[in-house]
């Protein structure tokens, strides 16, 4: 079966972003939210969990799963953002309504996801 281009892109976004988590993690850890205990564990997986959802968003017998993995995924991290929006430490300086229009980007994120559901 040969898989969208835009499926390929979606998964080369996820597996860069994630790779990015471990090559400057101290951005992601800074936006985890200080009620999360181990935000350098919840980097760490997140991360490895993009990469990995990346790459089986590739596979067109894991695709399914991945686009599942990647919605619940992109829920997950939303309190980050949210943090990053409300926290002017973590929001490295970006404009509020850069921050804000990131809110609702997850959801554009999540119905890009939810695509390769059906």
């Amino acid at each position: 079966m040969n898989l969208p281009w835009h499926l390929y892109l979606m998964a080369a976004l996820y597996i860069i972003a994630g790779l990015n988590h471990f090559r400057n993690p101290g951005m992601y850890v800074r936006i985890i939210p200080p009620f999360f205990s181990n935000p350098k564990l919840i980097n760490i997986l997140s991360g490895g969990a993009e990469i990995v959802l990346g790459i089986l968003l590739m596979v067109s017998y894991t695709t399914n799963f991945a686009a599942w993995g990647i919605i619940a995924l992109l829920i997950a991290v939303f309190p980050a953002n949210l943090f990053m929006y409300q926290n002017k430490k973590a929001s490295f300086g970006l404009p509020n309504w850069i921050l804000f229009v990131r809110l609702p980007l997850q959801f554009v994120l999540i119905f890009w996801a939810y695509q390769y559901t059906l």
